[in-house]
């Protein structure tokens, strides 16, 4: 038996890196994941080597009305959803605010904050109505941190971080867990981008330093437990001792 037996999830940004693990990790658990990013076909692929609890469907969190359908279909499907990982992001544009393009800024807010709101817009009310469920957003120490080049990710991180107090705050004693949750430099195809970037300190950090995507899959997973209760509402990180020692890793 699993500690997440018969509970439906959805991951966002599940066709690689931290979603497509935490995706397997939530599936082991015993949960029903239902993973779901742009790319459906590599999407797809990651649900198929989890197997029998996972399923793969494309969906564009910038859009509203598809992720809402998801959500609609997802409940028809299984017969509840109670929980949403919310960690579709992406770390572009990663150049001066001098230098940057306007639409590529914006577009980057988009995914990585507006989307954000358009998945807990579209499964908070069910979980409302059901009388609870988890939220995990997946955040970063950019959203208190800002580094050199990545102004739209620091923004759009930082309006992130506000974004779970607001729905903790408009949700106390109505059942709804939310987290922000930071993983850390963790090795992801985003790092590839960051290291090939040269800019800031951790386009530095070398490959053999990053954390393995095992580790923030298995803190996903615990924060879908009742074990995560007395963090509700809370932003941490992986890096933090306290956090670190719950998931026995100090």
């Amino acid at each position: 038996m699993g500690s997440l037996d018969g509970k439906v999830i959805i991951v966002t940004g599940a066709s690689r890196g931290i979603g497509a693990a935490a995706s397997a990790a939530l599936a082991e658990a015993g949960a029903t994941v239902v993973l779901t990013a742009r790319d459906g076909k590599l999407t797809d692929k990651v649900a198929r080597s989890i197997g029998g609890r996972a399923s793969a469907r494309p969906c564009d969190v910038s859009d509203y009305a598809a992720f809402a359908a998801l959500v609609t279909e997802t409940k028809a499907r299984f017969g509840r959803l109670d929980a949403l990982i919310n960690n579709a992001g992406v770390i572009e544009p990663i150049t001066s605010i001098a230098d940057s393009d306007p639409a590529a800024w914006a577009r980057n807010v988009t995914i990585n904050l507006t989307g954000a709101y358009h998945a807990i817009r579209a499964v908070l009310p069910g979980m409302l109505a059901a009388g609870g469920g988890t939220i995990v957003n997946v955040s970063s120490g950019a959203a208190i941190r800002p580094l050199e080049g990545w102004s739209a990710y620091c923004s759009a991180k930082a309006g992130l971080h506000m974004l779970t107090r607001a729905v903790a705050l408009e949700t106390t004693g109505k059942g709804i867990r939310i987290f922000g949750f930071q993983p850390g430099t963790t090795d992801t195809d985003m790092q590839v981008l960051i290291r090939a970037s040269g800019v800031n300190p951790v386009s530095q950090i070398p490959r053999e330093k990053l954390t393995p995507v095992a580790l923030p899959a298995q803190s996903i997973v615990y924060l879908c437990t009742t074990a995560a209760d007395d963090l509700n509402g809370q932003e941490f990180s992986l890096n933090e001792a306290s956090f670190r020692a719950r998931l026995g890793l100090v």
